[in-house]
């Protein structure tokens, strides 16, 4: 973990052919990395790293002041702050504290922090551990959203032995918001993995309502190497500004260690691929830099900020020659739509309606289309009860912004001959986007859907759309998928903007 290290794909993925390492390169020198050996159980973990020392909470703050630590998972936040921020929530309050790691990766492009608790479960547990200890906390939670990593983590936490701390470990829904911090605290409670839609402060009240650290996996990582190298030590590797190394999930399927400031280009070229018709640097709400950028990129959240980048949750997704931006682009929209947590407006009915206008430009719809697009891409921004409408729009303005030709052409019926591949991954199956110049077929009838999980039971929509909603005993749509005459169509847009649950949506062909 604490070096540049070769490509490694996770079990799932085939070997690749041996590539040279980052050190070979020219980068620094540090410690063995991640495919050192498949897994390190606790004895094999002691002989490598050592046991890790323990420090007061003023000590940890000093030493992440000190190596410049910030989250991993996307924010990039000073973990420092995050640590004065819970000793302050805690005097405010009983002095109880809570430890969680959030090993949820709902995005198919990330799994470094997969990487880890799979690899070396272990380091991340000293991390956690060694907050905990600082900050008095009497439990630490970890929240994955696999199987195996869950089973990962739980032969960990036996290999310790009793610890003078609750460690456990709960496998959450997969979902892409299940590491919003609500969303996460809430999981691991033992109430639904929803974000909450107010604005709470982990450090103030987190797990079970007590002041909760709450980082990334490979945060931890950081910390538990961090405290056995010293600062200096840290520093030998990155810049002076960016010490330490980082974790990149390339092309969805390999996970690297490299220092910060690398050249983008030099990762690319160690995976065996180059940055093509472009590249999505921090995921799908991260942002797409051209070809000619991502030639002189260094990975670094200064260097990024000039192409109005940031790093993200380190994934890094070079575009193909052979595959189609705007189908891959419609693709990942349409996932993300599904990805909803289903308790906002924006997201329940914004987002596939972005999706959806984005497909009909992407068709051939012509400038009116793109324009949809933008005025959708407005109307999510800001409204949802977590960031989920606001990276996806963001995702897709990137898009537009990157490869303006390539949506034009698109839109203007040209397209550009090329199939969608699937370079940018998503789970589930997920229909092509239909050859760019050619027409959808003649659309299938409109339906009116009710979301049983939202509906109160108000029955406006009875009268709004009298023939096409009617209302059982219990005062419930009798039916939650009805057709929509298109001469009502107007009608039930109405019904579904007055709805006070916002339990009601239209569904057309696409």
């Amino acid at each position: 973990m604490t070096a540049p290290a070769p490509t490694r794909p996770l079990p799932a993925v085939p070997a690749p052919e041996p590539v040279p390492t980052l050190a070979s390169l020219g980068a620094p020198r540090l410690l063995a990395g991640l495919d050192a050996m498949p897994r390190l159980d606790r004895v094999a973990h002691l002989a490598q790293h050592d046991s890790t020392p323990r420090l007061t909470a003023q000590e940890l703050i000093a030493l992440a002041e000190d190596t410049d630590l910030r989250g991993r998972g996307g924010a990039g936040f000073p973990f420092a702050r995050k640590l004065t921020a819970v000793l302050d929530g805690m005097r405010r309050s009983d002095g109880k504290a809570a430890v969680v790691v959030n090993g949820s990766e709902g995005e198919p492009s990330c799994l470094k922090d997969t990487a880890l608790l799979l690899h070396v479960p272990h380091l991340v547990l000293d991390g956690a551990l060694l907050a905990a200890e600082a900050l008095g906390a009497q439990e630490v939670a970890i929240g994955v959203t696999r199987e195996d990593v869950a089973d990962s983590v739980r032969r960990a936490i036996g290999e310790r032995g009793p610890t003078r701390r609750t460690l456990r470990v709960t496998l959450l829904t997969e979902r892409f918001v299940t590491g919003e911090g609500t969303a996460l605290t809430n999981g691991l409670g033992g109430g639904p993995g929803l974000p909450s839609g107010r604005k709470v402060r982990s450090s103030e009240r987190g797990l079970n309502g007590v002041p909760t650290l709450l980082s990334n996996t490979e945060t931890y990582a950081q910390l538990a190497l961090a405290a056995r190298m010293g600062a200096l030590g840290y520093r030998t590797a990155g810049l002076p500004t960016e010490p330490g190394t980082l974790l990149l999930t390339v092309a969805g399927s390999r996970v690297v260690e490299a220092p910060y400031g690398i050249p983008l280009t030099q990762v690319l070229a160690l995976c065996g691929t180059d940055p093509g018709q472009g590249v999505l640097i921090g995921g799908y709400h991260g942002t797409f830099v051209s070809p000619a950028d991502a030639r002189t990129a260094r990975l670094s959240r200064d260097a990024l900020a000039e192409y109005g980048a940031v790093l993200g949750a380190g994934a890094v997704l070079p575009l193909p020659y052979d595959t189609c931006v705007a189908g891959e682009t419609v693709r990942v929209a349409r996932w993300m739509a599904g990805e909803s947590a289903g308790q906002c407006g924006p997201c329940v009915l914004g987002l596939p309606a972005l999706a959806d206008v984005l497909a009909d430009a992407v068709r051939g719809g012509g400038d009116t289309a793109l324009d949809a697009v933008r005025a959708r891409m407005d109307a999510v921004r800001g409204r949802g009860a977590c960031s989920h409408p606001d990276g996806t729009a963001r995702f897709v303005a990137s898009a537009l912004a990157a490869f303006p030709e390539e949506f034009e052409r698109h839109a203007r019926g040209f397209g550009c001959g090329r199939p969608v591949t699937g370079a940018l991954p998503v789970t589930g199956q997920l229909p092509a986007t239909p050859p760019p110049a050619a027409r959808p077929p003649a659309p299938k009838p409109e339906r009116l859907l009710v979301d049983w999980t939202l509906c109160r039971g108000h029955g406006l929509c009875a009268d709004v759309v009298p023939g096409v909603v009617r209302l059982g005993p219990d005062g419930y749509p009798e039916e939650a998928n009805m057709a929509l005459p298109a001469r009502m169509r107007r009608r039930a847009q109405l019904a579904v903007r007055r709805c006070p649950a916002l339990a009601l949506r239209i569904q057309g062909a696409n």
